[in-house]
């Protein structure tokens, strides 16, 4: 049976909706998308419209554009804001989802060197409520760095101390911060704000004693009548062969363990990674101008495939890098055919 309810007014449980959450607009450099306010540095540009600005070509997860924003190595960084359509209460419980991912090129210049950087850094999100455009007044959540290059769902939920009728997207870095640098985020896709029961105290359920169960009398044991005890007999003595003994045989020797090869990744331990956590690959190489896997490459990647078939629960996300002599298309296009290439050799391989 299939029901609907209609109502009309506002309710507790109603979604709190955002303005343009799929970030649409004309894309362009340096201006946020409709419905999002800059709350930016003075003097600094504003986020973007992507895709398209600063040689970014990631496709948008919905639409037609989405939200981009960067870090940046003179401890600045953007963010935007909008007011909510109704606020988020105390001690009250919501679920909020949006899809990120990074581009392997975001070019613009440094605000340190004055010289052109790729910001790719991995940065993350955090997520504030306030009163006002802009206000910082509580952090309501932070994601973990973004260091995929495909669309990835974040899921957040949170219980603010404070009434909030506006919220503050804001690109952050890797904290704790050591020093600032060149980085960025792209958000698209954000969903409405959900009021969600909070996590209640699963109450205690008292064991129930066991029934007990009279004993049922056991009938009376009725001897057997034992046999009569025949007389003992001399034993007879056994009959000895005398043949000459065997020669012994020598005894096999265990094998002896080989050596274990030095391992490439030492850091590729479960006790040392985390989510979020970037490996190098080392000693692993390709022809020149080509996705090809050279023969020497095999045992870092044996190694990586023997850790994903040791741990199953791990997910990893493979990227590519290139060095910045050929044109950025050129090199973008390449790195990402050697990254699939990584992929489908641990695929084929198990």
């Amino acid at each position: 049976m299939l029901a609907a309810v209609w109502g009309w007014g506002q309710t507790d449980d109603e979604p709190i909706l955002l303005a343009n959450p799929s970030f649409e607009d004309m894309p362009l450099a340096s201006r946020p998308p409709a419905g999002w306010y800059d709350c930016g540095f003075p003097e600094e540009s504003p986020p973007d419209t992507q895709p398209g600005a600063f040689e970014v070509t990631t496709p948008p997860y919905d639409g037609q554009s989405y939200l981009g924003m960067v870090v940046r190595d003179n401890d600045t960084w953007e963010m935007v804001s909008q007011r909510l359509s109704r606020p988020l209460e105390p001690g009250k419980c919501y679920e909020f989802t949006l899809y990120m991912a990074r581009s392997l090129i975001y070019v613009s210049q440094s605000r340190v060197s004055n010289q052109q950087a790729n910001y790719t850094t991995p940065a993350k999100l955090r997520i504030w409520g306030g009163a006002g455009y802009c206000n910082k007044a509580e952090l309501l959540a932070e994601s973990n760095l973004v260091i995929n290059e495909r669309w990835l769902q974040y899921n957040f939920r949170f219980e603010p101390k404070q009434y909030h009728t506006f919220i503050v997207l804001e690109a952050y870095y890797k904290t704790p911060t050591l020093f600032p640098y060149n980085g960025h985020i792209l958000i698209d896709n954000a969903s409405p704000i959900y009021p969600v029961p909070c996590d209640e105290e699963v109450a205690q359920v008292p064991e129930q004693p066991a029934e007990e169960v009279p004993a049922t009398p056991e009938p009376p044991r009725t001897e057997p009548e034992q046999p009569a005890t025949p007389e003992p007999q001399p034993a007879t003595p056994p009959v000895v062969q005398n043949e000459p003994e065997p020669e012994p045989q020598p005894q096999p020797q265990p094998a002896q363990p080989e050596p274990e090869a030095p391992r490439i990744l030492k850091e590729l331990d479960r006790d040392k990674i985390k989510a979020g956590t970037t490996l190098r690959i080392e000693q692993l190489y390709f022809n020149a101008d080509s996705d090809e896997i050279r023969e020497e490459s095999y045992p870092v990647l044996e190694e990586i495939y023997r850790f994903l078939r040791d741990n199953p629960d791990v997910v990893v996300e493979i990227g590519g890098h290139t060095n910045t002599i050929p044109d950025h298309e050129y090199c973008d296009r390449l790195s990402t055919a050697r990254a699939k290439a990584v992929v489908d050799w641990l695929v084929q391989k198990g």
